[in-house]
């Protein structure tokens, strides 16, 4: 019997030596291997299309200056503005924008998480296409370690260098650029905000319960970690009002994404405790008094009404903040989670004063600005986007047959003007006191959005053709995905 034990023993000892020595093994190659390797003939693609923008730059009949206006995890009922917005907050000077602009009722972040929604709306592509489809951490963090190289070690850790944002678009037509804020799609060349058509930055690399949270300018630290979050509201409305008053000999775009009202929330002493909303509402409403800076500074310069001012939200909100009566919320895909507001102003371009309730997309950010300034898009590559320019000039329908929910690389739902069908997948469920939240696997569902927003009941069984036309457009997608994951055309 002794021995029969010393034997389990000894094969378990020789066991788990092998299983250490295994992970050991997968872990110093993934280090060795650690690192990401950009597509030179996309690269050279780019190159060569960015050139030909900048050779028709002279041509542009229509320049207005474009401000876009991102925030973090702020939900689509947390402004003012609108039957469902927030009476506890308020927001006069977004509301203003929206009362004399357009609104969309139904329109998307391009992922439910903050990486692969910023991507989806600087380039036009969805994450998977756009190569982005994690959340990205600090470099060399233990959090990036885990959750890049070894869970994930397929995905990408900076947005790759061949795709085209929006930066790289205007800068190639003859724009002055700028972005101030939160870039949080690498830290690394050649993946910077300088690297992507920005003339200048002003901002963070991540979000701001990463470490090390610094502010840099261009590539180096100019407010070192830890930032004091009470001020980063107000460094990011001085950065944004200067460069427009610096900018008026030359049309300019300003992308300017801010880090609230992403979780840890902080305001300045001056707002805090002003908002029935508590803190949220405090950083909401300090939030709202930048734009009112931004705009007095475009009408002190005169360049009001040739401005074009979008203003939307990288996806729902996080713990708190309101997702509009809408399920789930950050990090899944129903609506709660993609629904976000969006508003959009030109005195000088549409009128406004108006909702629409086109379906859209951040994606279609990018196409877009081509129609605006009747470039071509890109023809080595697939946009996910289309042009929303008829929406707000002319109330037009949505251009878009489907819109596609995913999660990281994997196709979550799709949807057409009414009805979204969400494939086979698992729902989380957790209790209160339950550390993690456990994945319930469910069947496939299908939605009826013009009577059940709320997503609260399945028809399939009611609306059986409906079901089955959905299913094929969703299976043709998961096919193309894998086949072609980046989309690129020959």
């Amino acid at each position: 019997m002794l021995n029969y034990l010393r034997t389990i023993v000894r094969a378990f000892a020789i066991t788990l030596v092998a299983v250490v020595i295994a992970i050991a093994a997968f872990v110093a190659f993934r280090v060795v291997s650690a690192g990401q390797v950009d597509d030179d003939a996309r690269l050279a693609a780019k190159q060569q299309y960015l050139s030909g923008i900048g050779a028709m730059a002279a041509g542009i009949r229509r320049r207005p200056n474009v401000i876009f206006i991102l925030y973090d995890d702020m939900g689509y009922g947390d402004i003012g503005v609108g039957a469902i917005g927030s009476d506890l907050i308020h927001t006069p000077r977004i509301d203003q924008l929206a009362a004399h602009g357009v609104m969309l009722s139904d329109f998307h972040s391009p992922a439910s998480v903050c990486s692969p929604s910023r991507a989806g709306f600087l380039t036009g592509r969805l994450p998977p296409h756009a190569g982005m489809t994690s959340v990205l951490f600090p470099d060399g963090s233990i959090k990036e370690f885990i959750f890049s190289t070894l869970l994930n070690p397929a995905a990408n850790v900076r947005l790759p260098a061949e795709e085209i944002t929006l930066g790289d678009i205007f800068k190639a037509a003859g724009y002055r650029t700028a972005m101030v804020g939160k870039w949080h799609l690498g830290d690394r060349s050649p993946s910077l905000p300088n690297d992507f058509g920005f003339d200048t930055f002003f901002g963070a690399l991540y979000s701001n319960d990463m470490v090390p949270f610094a502010l840099y300018r261009d590539q180096s630290v100019v407010v070192p970690a830890p930032v004091d979050q009470r001020e980063l509201s107000e460094h990011y409305a001085i950065e944004s009002t200067q460069f427009i008053r610096d900018a008026q000999e030359q049309p300019f775009f300003l992308y300017l994404a801010h880090n609230f009202p992403h979780d840890p929330l902080s305001v300045s002493a001056q707002r805090s405790g002003q908002s029935d909303a508590g803190l949220y509402g405090d950083v909401l409403e300090e939030l709202d008094h930048g734009v009112g800076r931004i705009v007095d500074a475009l009408r002190d310069t005169g360049q009001l009404d040739n401005t074009l001012i979008i203003i939307s939200s990288d996806n729902g909100p996080w713990f708190l903040g309101n997702a509009g009566d809408h399920r789930g919320r950050k990090g899944n895909t129903f609506e709660g989670g993609t629904r976000v507001p969006f508003i959009a102003h030109w005195p000088d371009g549409f009128p406004g004063g108006r909702v629409e309730a086109a379906m859209a997309m951040g994606t279609d950010l990018l196409p877009t600005v081509l129609d605006l300034l009747g470039l071509p898009a890109p023809q080595d590559r697939e946009l996910d986007g289309r042009s929303i320019l008829p929406v707000l000039q002319t109330g037009a329908d949505t251009p878009h047959d489907y819109l596609f929910y995913h999660d990281g690389a994997e196709l979550m739902a799709v949807r057409d003007a009414r009805f979204k069908y969400r494939g086979p997948a698992g729902v989380h469920y957790g209790t209160d006191i339950m550390p993690i939240a456990m994945s319930v696997r469910q069947k496939e569902w299908l939605f009826d959005l013009e009577r059940d927003p709320r997503e609260s009941y399945d028809t399939a069984t009611r609306h059986p053709e409906r079901l089955a036309q959905l299913r094929k457009v969703f299976e043709a997608r998961q096919k193309a995905l894998k086949e072609n994951p980046r989309a690129w055309r020959e």
